[in-house]
């Protein structure tokens, strides 16, 4: 099995054990136009219209699509600033975006868009993304919208190679940004709430969040779900159980006896 052969069975394993609704989404930043994948859609071209980012992401998971977005094809201002693709307006960077509508203190807005990380300017053409299960190129994060509990059982994999932990900034503006960029620059898996836009625009659920892997930590994440999936603790094997007295686990049963807490019911 070549890698992108396995990366496709990779995407359609994430969807089955933890039941999505969509297709995890593999994204990849482009230097130049060669590496376009073949069979790729150019909304500016092919669709004669543009679209935002976050739409591009929505007809990749939902469609099953293949989207290239270079710096023509967009419709929404943040992406093109970020990813890099053109000079940040003055305004900007003093906040004008934010302030006064989402931050009061102008200062403060200013901070907030001086803080944020963006790509150097003119180092990348643009993006292309498509489903997992589908790709035809080396991605550099995946995407996976899913739940609170299918993040939890994500959280639960990613951590089982090592103990690694998931730590993010929760920015309710520019999810396409805070959901790419962060984890291209540092290597680091992020959590991302969809922004006011992609709930308007892109169809994002107000139950869905956002996961962003890295490809260097796929496989881990992979190792970790079917771990879980063949130890009997698969997504789906997690049920509600509330009663009093409910049977522990052996570790359990060992510590409360150490602790002189050893329940009513005879085997706890």
């Amino acid at each position: 099995m070549n890698s992108t052969e396995k990366l496709r069975e990779y995407g359609k394993d994430i969807e089955k054990l933890i039941i999505l609704r969509t297709a995890p989404v593999a994204v990849k930043v482009l230097k130049d136009e060669s590496e376009i994948p073949e069979g790729s859609l150019r909304p500016k071209k092919d669709l004669n219209g543009h679209i935002a980012l976050c739409q591009a992401f929505t007809l990749a998971r939902r469609q099953r699509l293949n989207i290239t977005m270079l710096k023509e094809d967009h419709w929404c201002f943040k992406p093109l600033i970020d990813y890099g693709l053109v000079e940040p307006p003055e305004s900007y960077l003093e906040g004008l975006t934010l302030y006064p509508f989402f931050i009061s203190d102008k200062g403060a807005a200013a901070k907030r868009i001086k803080e944020s990380m963006r790509l150097p300017l003119g180092k990348y053409i643009g993006l292309t993304c498509a489903p997992l299960e589908r790709v035809n190129f080396d991605p550099d994060i995946i995407l996976i919208y899913c739940n609170p509990g299918q993040l939890r059982h994500l959280l639960l994999a990613i951590g089982y190679k090592s103990g690694y932990q998931v730590t993010s900034i929760f920015d309710p503006i520019g999810s396409c940004v805070h959901s790419v960029i962060p984890p291209l620059l540092t290597g680091e898996c992020a959590i991302t709430v969809p922004d006011p836009g992609e709930y308007e625009r892109a169809i994002a659920g107000e139950d869905e969040i956002i996961f962003s892997v890295p490809r260097k930590r796929l496989e881990d994440l992979m190792l970790g779900l079917w771990h879980l999936e063949n130890s009997m603790r698969g997504y789906n094997r997690f049920t509600y159980l509330i009663r009093p007295d409910f049977p522990q686990p052996p570790f359990y049963q060992e510590y409360f006896r150490m602790w002189g807490l050893s329940g009513t019911r005879e085997g706890n």
